[in-house]
């Protein structure tokens, strides 16, 4: 299983050596309903970006800006390769929250494109102040597994299979949206939480034709409880405090985000510096998934 309150974890194949941690993985299912019903694909979120072939997410909110977790960004330098639903695309640069420190809250990053995507409708920001009680989706192909068991299938095993899965917000401040992964009668019909490798993807809602994403994915937030057991709580960074500062970083020039931003790439326990062009480039969405 996967660590304890905090980041979680990102483990790549080929790169045994170094697992790092991505706060929240991919989807971790109830134990009593079939597999089948939480698989999902990108017209589910049409919004959705991920940046490696290990999963790791975003999503698109302006033509050319993607919202994601800082913790998510360490190799989107750029001239980097992503994907936005199955269109690629080129990172032109990354702004972080300039308070942000590895581990801890104001997980949010802006990731800007070199050009924009025309063909995928943009998801819209949450405003309003009520998300408390809302019921929203996740969505991420990162580890699997059941509340039972938490997570037993790794990012890099999952292959990049996407599902989406159930769950209430129950509390939130200036900082997070918090969630409970519950169990049989108390949770959702598809319940579920996030797991290692759907770091950065989206909690949201549809109304009428439109998608709004209330939190971006961030980490855990148990002392006692492995990344998908029953009973864990889940941290996403809520939208709705942070609106002026993605705002404020869209609209500025260059020379007004680097004032309000923060410089990364905070990366993550195992990671070294040195390494990290090869690191990159294995992971990348245009080569092939490590084994």
């Amino acid at each position: 299983m996967t660590q304890l309150k905090g980041i979680k974890y990102v483990s790549i194949g080929i790169l045994a050596n170094i697992l790092f941690s991505s706060y929240a993985s991919a989807i971790v299912i109830r134990h009593d309903k079939p597999e089948k019903h939480y698989i999902a694909d990108f017209q589910d979120f049409p919004a959705l970006a991920t940046f490696y072939n290990i999963g790791v997410h975003g999503t698109l909110i302006a033509p050319d800006w993607i919202l994601t977790a800082t913790h998510a960004v360490f190799c989107l330098d750029q001239g980097q390769t992503i994907k936005v639903g199955n269109q690629l695309a080129e990172v032109q640069a990354t702004y972080n929250y300039p308070t942000y420190e590895f581990g801890g809250e104001n997980d949010l990053s802006l990731v800007k494109l070199k050009e924009p995507i025309t063909t995928i409708e943009p998801a819209q920001l949450y405003r309003a102040t009520d998300e408390t009680n809302k019921d929203v989706w996740f969505i991420g192909s990162g580890g699997t597994g059941t509340g039972l068991t938490g997570q037993t299938v790794s990012n890099v095993e999952n292959n990049g299979v996407l599902r989406k899965a159930q769950n209430k917000v129950i509390a939130s401040n200036e900082s997070d949206l918090q969630f409970v992964f519950e169990k049989g009668d108390a949770g959702l019909e598809y319940e579920g939480v996030s797991g290692n490798g759907d770091s950065g993807g989206p909690a949201y809602i549809k109304q009428g034709g439109d998608y709004f994403i209330l939190g971006v994915s961030s980490r855990t937030g148990s002392d006692d409880k492995y990344a998908g057991e029953y009973g864990v709580t889940e941290l996403y960074t809520r939208v709705s405090a942070h609106i002026n500062w993605i705002e404020q970083v869209i609209s500025s020039d260059e020379s007004e985000r680097a004032k309000i931003s923060s410089i990364g790439p905070f990366l993550h326990p195992g990671m070294a510096q040195e390494h990290m062009m090869d690191t990159c480039k294995s992971i990348s969405v245009t080569q092939k998934r490590p084994n």
